[in-house]
């Protein structure tokens, strides 16, 4: 279990950021904000990917008038992102908006710092300090030689002071870099001064898979150490699949209760029946966003399947041109290999609303346990109990060992 480090709360909108509550899944609309229709669309199909809360720039005032008409309409909370022109946040402000980021290598003047916080302060809109190790103040570079942790904790600190000289305190902060390390040791160095909500995120992680792999190993760091309450990916690609990816993250971690189907599935071997990448995608393709929180496995053979994934609530192995389901590790069905992804979704859908038990007690059990017997039979007749030859690799390999000593 992961032992969060604790927090004081905000909430943004209507979603609690810190203490106890739920880390969180942010998004960014790439959509012009003055585009209302297109980027409520763009909203509503970050909501159903599992996003809590987006953000949309604030850069000119055709899109401060966007956003006064896109927050009513919005299914989960709004933040205006704003850069260089204080005035945007406040118009932000106006429009509605349940909280602003603020980057404080951009926004510099003290006094136009404290009139966003005082504006946000009265209307108990909260603040995100967004920090990024590309857009430091020059004078922290000059100081630390560099981008450097402590050169963007101290940013944020500095921030922190201008909004408690206006008695405000709605704040969740990020020190965002591109570089995974220095980012990870400017979140630690952060955790250990300030009890104030972390945004977590590795900024400009590019484009998948390379782009997921380096957020991954971000963000994923610090939440296995208890740092972070909210996250977002920051990825060139559909701003979708940053919020499924930080949604699949949280629950691989155990940090959210699972929504949709976790598909597992075997890497293939010599023994495998069928392409296990190809039934993979495809089953992928065919649960898409169905609210099924279940695992699902699909397995390259009836001889290993069952038993390797015997936890996933539901699989499926190959073997003798059929596909064998399998539930909880016991065998339920024998469906034609062609029909196999379509068994999947249907079973699924029968478990989900009805349970383990019910799936398995609407079938003869014992028929598909004697089919799978007889395929695994075939299966090893054919092909053998050692089928990648590793008994003979290891015979080789005891000649070398013996013959080196």
């Amino acid at each position: 279990m992961i032992q969060r480090r604790p927090t004081r709360q905000i909430h943004v909108g209507k979603v609690a950021v810190g203490g106890d509550a739920p880390i969180s899944v942010q998004s960014m609309t790439i959509t012009k904000t003055a585009d209302v229709e297109g980027t409520l669309q763009q909203i509503y199909a970050l909501a159903a990917a599992g996003c809590d809360i987006v953000r949309c720039t604030c850069n000119e005032a055709a899109a401060a008038e966007g956003l006064a008409r896109i927050v009513p309409r919005s299914p989960i909370p709004i933040i205006a992102d704003i850069h260089h022109q204080y005035r945007m946040a406040l118009a932000a402000l106006e429009a509605g908006v349940q909280g602003l980021r603020l980057n404080p290598g951009n926004i510099r003047r003290p006094e136009h710092i404290k009139a966003v916080a005082a504006e946000a302060r009265d209307r108990q809109v909260p603040i995100r300090i967004g920090v990024n190790g590309g857009s430091l103040d020059p004078s922290l570079y000059e100081k630390y030689g560099g981008i450097r942790p402590e050169a963007m904790v101290e940013s944020a600190q500095r921030e922190l002071d201008y909004f408690r000289e206006v008695d405000f305190d709605l704040v969740k902060i990020s020190v965002k870099a591109s570089n995974v390390p220095l980012m990870v040791e400017a979140y630690r160095q952060l955790s250990e001064v300030t009890d104030v909500p972390l945004h977590l995120g590795v900024t400009e992680a590019g484009p998948p898979p390379g782009g997921l792999v380096k957020a991954t190993a971000g963000i994923a760091a610090l939440l296995l150490e208890g740092i972070g309450d909210t996250i977002r990916y920051s990825l060139t690609a559909d701003p979708v699949e940053e919020a499924r990816a930080g949604r699949q993250l949280l629950e691989a971690l155990g940090l959210r209760e699972r929504k949709n189907v976790d598909l597992i599935a075997c890497p293939s071997c010599g023994r495998a029946e069928i392409d296990v990448i190809e039934v993979a995608n495809r089953a992928m393709e065919a649960f898409g966003d169905r609210k099924l929180p279940l695992q699902v496995a699909v397995m390259g053979c009836v001889v290993n399947g069952p038993g390797e994934a015997r936890e996933a609530d539901l699989g499926i192995a190959a073997g003798n041109k059929r596909g064998h389901l399998f539930v909880k590790g016991r065998n339920v069905a024998v469906v034609p290999e062609s029909e196999m992804v379509e068994a999947l979704v249907e079973w699924a859908e029968f478990i989900h609303e009805h349970g383990v038990d019910a799936a398995v007690a609407r079938v003869d059990t014992r028929l598909a346990e004697r089919e799978a017997a007889k395929d695994r039979n075939v299966l090893l007749d054919a092909q053998g109990a050692d089928v990648n030859h590793s008994d003979e690799r290891i015979v080789e390999i005891r000649k070398r060992v013996d013959g080196a000593t």
